[in-house]
This record gives structure tokens, C-alpha cells and sequence, in this order.
């Protein structure tokens, strides 16, 4: 990987954000990106949300070509729905951000998924040597999250094209997405297996299980 040019020590940071917390259907990815502050900005990175797809594609090579630091993990729905038995969404975002914030390698930002930023910065905190500040909204404010949420993105966008592959159309994963809708519906209809691409355990997918029993009854 190529590294970035050296700037003031104090110009450095990380940032961890995910892709994929709430859908019904495909992996929740979990990046972190640490890299010179100066760099991220001149390369023009932002919430990977107000970026097309073909822009995300774009920056994602070039984050990567130019940070010190790119890892992220992908949380496919067996891992999801196996550890839901035990654990809420959060807590199974807290053990895999905290194993990444492990590789950081200085101050790290982290897009808080909880709704008390100082009680998200207190668990996280935990995990790295080096400061970390769980905040609201941090993929819009700091630049090496919003580089992680590119990361993230792109690599679930690309695990659900593998899914369109294998599946047929699902749409984006989404419960608010029609197709993604269609797509579960078909399937529940057709007797379909989807324990290998979909989160069994959220509440789109037992709804719609029960209600197509219920038409089937």
C-alpha cells in the first residue's frame, strides 16, 4: 500500500464508520481509515451518503492508495443473526468497531451508533491507546470517517451485487426499498431459503414471515 506523505504528527487521524446497520437483507461493514487529515481533504472525501456510486468507486482506490492504515470487517447476516441471540445491534457494533480501533494509530473518530455520544466514547475507549471520540454525525464532520463510510459502502454495495448474482434481483437490502420487499415476498411465497442473506431476526423479516403464513393458512 502506498503511504502518504508525511505532514505535521498533529495533521494525523482515524475514523471508523459502517455501512449496513439496518437493513434486512446482506453484511453490516465496519471500516477504519487512519491517514493524513490534509490528504483526505484534498482528495475530497465525504459522507459516502451524498456520494454517487461511481464517485464512492472512485475515492474508494484512492483512499486506500493513500492512507496509512484501511481495514474493515464484514458481519454477514449468519454471524448478525447468530449474535443477536445474545446481544442488541449496538453491542455487536461495539465488539467488532473496538477489535478494529486495536490497528489505530492515533486519535480515532468513531460515527456514534449510540444515542449518548459520551457513554459510546466511554465504552470504545476501552479498546485503542489512543484517544477516541464516539460522535453524532461524524461521516459529515471528520474527514477520515467519511473515508471509512466510502469504504464501508462500497464493499457492501459490492457484496450485494455478489447477492443479485446468486439471488436474482434483491434490490438495495433495505426494508424501505420496494424491490428488496418483492424480493422477500417472492421468496416467503416459493418457500425459499434466505437464512445465508438475510437477518432473520429483524422485525421486516418475522413481520413478513408471519403474515405469509397467515395468507398461506
Amino acid at each position: 500500500m502506498e503511504k502518504a506523505a508525511t505532514t505535521r504528527s498533529n495533521d494525523k487521524q482515524c475514523g471508523i464508520d459502517e455501512a449496513g446497520r439496518g437493513p434486512v437483507l446482506g453484511p453490516m461493514v465496519i471500516s477504519l481509515v487512519c491517514a493524513d487529515t490534509s490528504v483526505l481533504r484534498d482528495i475530497g472525501v465525504k459522507d459516502s451518503k451524498m456520494l454517487s456510486r461511481i464517485s464512492r468507486e472512485r475515492l474508494y482506490d484512492i483512499i486506500i492508495s493513500r492512507s496509512n492504515v484501511v481495514k474493515y470487517v464484514e458481519i454477514g447476516p449468519e454471524i448478525l443473526n447468530t449474535l443477536m441471540e445474545k446481544k442488541t445491534l449496538n453491542e455487536i457494533e461495539l465488539q467488532f468497531a473496538g477489535e478494529l480501533l486495536k490497528d489505530a494509530t492515533c486519535e480515532t473518530y468513531v460515527d456514534c451508533f449510540d444515542v449518548n455520544e459520551e457513554r459510546g466514547t466511554a465504552k470504545l475507549s476501552s479498546y485503542s491507546s489512543f484517544p477516541v471520540k464516539c460522535l453524532h454525525s461524524a461521516d459529515r464532520k471528520i474527514p477520515a470517517v467519511s473515508a471509512a463510510s466510502i469504504i464501508s459502502k462500497v464493499v457492501r454495495d459490492r457484496r450485494i451485487d455478489s447477492l443479485k448474482n446468486e439471488y436474482g434481483e434483491i434490490g438495495s437490502g433495505y426494508p424501505s426499498d420496494p424491490v428488496t420487499v418483492k424480493f422477500l415476498r417472492d421468496s416467503f411465497r416459493e418457500g425459499r431459503d434466505l437464512s445465508k442473506i438475510a437477518r432473520v431476526r429483524w422485525i421486516t423479516y418475522i413481520k413478513m414471515e408471519r403474515e405469509m403464513k397467515q395468507q398461506r393458512l
